[in-house]
């Protein structure tokens, strides 16, 4: 699973050959989500309020990056980086 990005402890990584609708995965600790790239709302999993506040606020500036990611995962072809929440 290509990690896309990495900030104050926590993965952003999204799988190839994933099922939609358009998402990626967010890892903090013993925290996991599925997170939907065009409604920024959790699918499944569960992130304190406060990490999934710095996920949705990343995601919110790199939404385009996310779906072009997302896209290039279709294509089996490999992931751009996304830069971290500063």
């Amino acid at each position: 699973m290509p990690e896309l990005s990495r900030f104050l402890g926590i993965i952003i990584t999204m799988y190839y050959n994933d099922h939609p609708p358009p998402h990626f995965h967010a890892r903090y600790n013993e925290q996991k989500a599925i997170i939907d790239i065009e409604t920024l709302s959790i699918l499944e999993g569960k992130l304190s309020p406060r990490i999934l506040g710095l996920v949705v606020e990343w995601a919110a500036l790199h939404q385009t990056e996310l779906m072009q990611n997302w896209q290039l995962a279709r294509l089996q072809t490999p992931l751009e980086p996304i830069a971290p929440l500063e």
